[in-house]
């Protein structure tokens, strides 16, 4: 797989983030060297009055028809899973892994972003109503008719995912080459459930599967929704637990040694790591975007890395 790299996440473009702000920041993202941008077909339903969602693909399809050859300087990735079919009724009446839904999920994004084609698709979530080898089969199609260029599983379960590349090796169609969870240098404590529904955390097991397999890793909630250095966002009460301390003042005190903010240390140790991730960045503004661009300027000494890898 090619080097990590930062992404840049747009589930609130559209929504919470105006249309004109979205459009700024994508600008700002390529303008330094970005490259690639998430979003999925459901953001945000939660925040969009109608219940539906497909706000963020829709920006960003109006931001690339805007710009003279804006779709050959970025990289799109979007999702399939959540998007409800009935406004105000979620989960219970998302879209799920079934062929049928599969391939109308990739028109309609297709459609909203304006283009002919998505460079990773994700299966956004599992669908364990719908044989597994029906959702292989789909989204092997798609890459197959070249609407997609790769797939990636986001919140599966490891064993999921490895049953799922094999039974696209055995059908002869492209499989799954990333996995996305959610990860961030400090961890909840173990056993502790999160707040939000779907998110599945990025686990040991999880790493190790990536690291022996080849496949990219994509991270998000990798800040903690601002955590690390918000005094109005505390972190959230399943991180409180002596390893969390300890890890955070390993964390300021690197900080401090290379005039980062910790937010960019930890940014870097994502994209430096072994095994690399890809942290997915949300931001509302351009100061915001600036601090997480400069992380990829940053080079943690091997100390350093001992130092933040060691504390628990």
């Amino acid at each position: 797989m090619t080097e990590p790299d930062l992404v840049l996440g747009a589930m609130y473009f559209g929504t919470r983030v105006d249309e004109a702000t979205s459009m700024a920041l994508l600008d700002r993202f390529v303008d330094q060297g970005g490259t690639w941008i998430d979003t999925a077909n459901c953001y945000a339903f939660w925040a969009d009055p109608s219940g539906v969602g497909g706000q963020s693909e829709t920006v960003i399809g109006r931001w690339l028809a805007a710009r003279p050859r804006g779709r050959d300087r970025v990289k799109i990735s979007t999702k399939v899973r959540h998007q409800p079919t009935t406004p105000g009724r979620w989960p219970e009446s998302a879209e799920g892994l079934s062929a049928a839904a599969i391939r109308e999920g990739v028109r309609k994004s297709l459609g909203r972003l304006g283009t002919d084609r998505v460079d990773l698709y994700w299966a956004h979530a599992e669908d364990r109503s719908v044989p597994l080898a029906e959702t292989v089969e789909a989204f092997g199609e798609l890459v197959e008719s070249g609407l997609v260029g790769r797939l990636g599983a986001s919140n599966h379960a490891a064993w999921r995912v490895e049953r799922a590349r094999q039974l696209a090796r055995a059908r002869n169609v492209a499989g799954f080459t990333a996995i996305q969870l959610r990860h961030s240098y400090i961890q909840p404590r173990p056993g502790a459930p999160l707040a939000e529904a779907g998110h599945q955390l990025m686990t040991p097991d999880a790493l190790d599967y990536a690291r022996s397999e080849d496949l990219a890793l994509w991270a998000y909630t990798s800040l903690i929704n601002g955590s690390y250095t918000r005094s109005d966002r505390p972190l959230p009460e399943l991180y409180d637990h002596p390893g969390t301390a300890r890890r955070l003042s390993v964390l300021a005190e690197v900080a401090g040694e290379i005039g980062a903010t910790r937010n960019q240390v930890v940014l870097a140790w994502l994209l430096r790591g072994d095994p690399a991730v890809a942290p997915i960045v949300g931001v509302s503004s351009a100061e915001q975007l600036d601090e997480a661009l400069a992380s990829r300027r940053i080079e943690l000494t091997v100390e350093q890395r001992r130092r933040l890898d060691d504390a628990w």
